[in-house]
């Protein structure tokens, strides 16, 4: 028996190890495994997305290959009559990457499916993806998924950590809440999932799945974004009061379900706390108003200017001088005393 274990234990040490990926064509064979057609219903498998997380754990300039092999497999797959269960296969597994891959990877991601600020291209451009031969329930989730990862791309890694929000100065507050409200409304927007049938469609499910993930963890930090400024609401100023009440009032427009499908809606006790935040930030904005109408009063009647008679030499008040304020208004002497002192010299 003792023998047998240690036969077995030489043989799983002098087995080979997974091959580690080591070129850009390693990459693109990784991504075309993960994304074949057939079966066209099916999501990526386990192991294939094993592998794809592979790319993570070596050099920056691998897993930089397999961003760029993902942005030519999604360009290859909207061109032409259009693929959807390759587009969508390849969002997939790109939203499992960016949740559950190293750092290295996702940063590499970031960079590639990010809008290039030269030339304009944006790889989930897909609003207008072809149907072509696909089914339209798998189009129509190619491009919602397509723009609800672009949305995901703009969130910050740090969510709903406390030390992290208290940090954060007012207007980037505001703007963090903006953007997971913009991440729940995508998908109280979504298409809705196919019907199920004698053989569902797992791929697409897999997509509803993740979506309904995004929508929970936005949820979530939209209740602790909105406590935080909760905290801080006197502090803010009239321009961020005003961005504040427009962002709070799509939060109480995301409680109803969508009239296409019924996809939940954002947490009744989330909706009620952004009201009264809301009604709040309105109040603030009132007063705010109001401090930069006396601002601007009290500015002007400083700005207004000083006439002052100056004597002629006939002696008669026929020339004037004009300052261009009133800051030394009651320290200058009068001209009639000037010329008393004139005239004792």
């Amino acid at each position: 028996m003792g023998g047998l274990k240690l036969r077995r234990l030489a043989s799983s040490l002098l087995s080979p190890a997974p091959a580690s990926p080591g070129s850009a064509a390693d990459a693109h064979h990784a991504v075309a495994r993960a994304t074949a057609h057939h079966p066209s219903t099916a999501p990526p498998s386990a192991h294939h997305m094993d592998a794809l997380l592979a790319f993570g754990r070596g050099s920056r300039l691998l897993a930089a290959a397999l961003a760029a092999a993902f942005v030519d497999r999604l360009r290859a797959a909207a061109s032409g009559q259009g693929d959807a269960a390759v587009a969508l296969k390849c969002l997939v597994a790109l939203r499992v990457l960016l949740a559950r891959g190293a750092f290295i990877l996702r940063d590499q991601l970031l960079a590639a499916l990010a809008r290039h600020p030269a030339s304009g291209r944006n790889p989930l451009a897909l609003a207008a993806f072809p149907l072509g031969r696909s089914s339209f329930a798998a189009a129509s989730w190619v491009r919602f998924s397509a723009r609800l990862l672009e949305l995901i791309l703009l969130l910050p890694d740090a969510s709903a950590d406390a030390e992290y929000l208290v940090a954060l100065p007012n207007p980037h507050l505001v703007a963090e809440l903006a953007a997971f409200v913009a991440v729940a409304d995508a998908v109280r927007h979504a298409p809705p999932p196919p019907s199920s049938g004698p053989q569902p469609n797992a791929l697409v499910w897999e997509a509803v799945r993740l979506a309904e993930e995004d929508r929970v963890a936005a949820e979530r930090n939209i209740a602790a974004r909105v406590q935080e400024m909760g905290e801080r609401l006197d502090t803010l100023s009239l321009a961020d009061a005003v961005e504040l009440v427009c962002v709070l009032r799509r939060v109480e427009d995301g409680s109803a379900p969508a009239p296409e499908w019924k996809w939940a809606g954002l947490d009744e006790g989330v909706v009620c706390a952004a009201r009264q935040l809301r009604e709040r930030a309105e109040g603030v904005v009132l007063l705010r108003t109001v401090e930069e109408r006396r601002l601007v009063r009290r500015d002007a009647g400083g700005s207004a200017s000083a006439r002052v008679l100056v004597p002629g030499r006939d002696g008669r008040g026929s020339d004037d001088i004009r300052f261009g304020s009133t800051r030394w208004a009651g320290t200058v002497p009068a001209w009639s005393t000037l010329s008393d002192m004139y005239a004792l010299h």
